[in-house]
């Protein structure tokens, strides 16, 4: 088959025999693959940064038939979250939205919502200043969380405070930067995000990894 070409995020990657990476990647058109990044460990290898996690790229693969892994050819560097890399909070932030994105999302079904919903938390966080990031990763961190359960369709009742239960109903039909202007902290939507936690391990079988490592900031 030709080599499909997909506007995707990076996941996750892992390796796999001598000098190759396993690399799950959330496509906007195929939904989330996983493929064989040959020579990705290499110094020289054909990927270079393309495959930091939640690189935004344009990945170029093969798709056979009934075969789990995809061969993946190429990744043209569209997005970098570089800039954010210098952050201990934002990295953590950065971990937790490909953790639970790579568990939420199932294989090769199309969301297009759940695209833009990462790339709007991504733009965001790129766009606050460097002091202002603790803040904002508390922000970019309740608003994902609610819109991934809510996309996932795993969202159940509320069992939060009435504050908010407003927030919430706020982040349900207001995009992420309207919130910029609100005193965030880490205080700020604590138990939404708890409860959500809580509902997604309950949904995904296991824990979050980074779910500690959030709640530690």
């Amino acid at each position: 088959m030709p080599a499909r070409v997909s506007e995707a995020f990076v996941l996750r990657t892992y390796p796999f025999q001598e000098g190759d990476l396993i690399v799950s990647f959330f496509t906007r058109d195929q939904g989330k693959l996983r493929g064989v990044a040959k020579r990705a460990r290499k110094p020289k290898g054909p990927f270079g940064s393309a495959l930091e996690r939640l690189s935004q790229v344009r990945a170029a693969y093969y798709q056979r038939e009934n075969v789990e892994l995809v061969r993946l050819e190429s990744t043209e560097l569209i997005q970098t979250q570089f800039s954010l890399f210098s952050s201990y909070e934002a990295g953590i932030a950065l971990d937790y939205i490909a953790e639970v994105s790579d568990h939420l999302l199932p294989p090769s079904e199309p969301n297009e919502r759940f695209f833009r919903l990462i790339s709007a938390v991504l733009a965001d966080l790129r766009a606050t200043p460097p002091d202002q990031l603790p803040a904002a990763v508390w922000r970019a961190a309740t608003y994902f969380t609610f819109w991934a359960v809510r996309l996932s369709g795993i969202l159940p009742d509320l069992r939060v405070s009435a504050v908010t239960q407003e927030l919430a109903a706020e982040m349900a039909v207001r995009p992420i930067e309207h919130f910029s202007h609100l005193p965030w902290s880490r205080e700020t939507g604590r138990d939404l995000r708890r409860f959500l936690y809580r509902e997604i391990e309950l949904h995904i079988e296991r824990k979050l990894i980074t779910v500690p490592l959030m709640e530690a900031l």
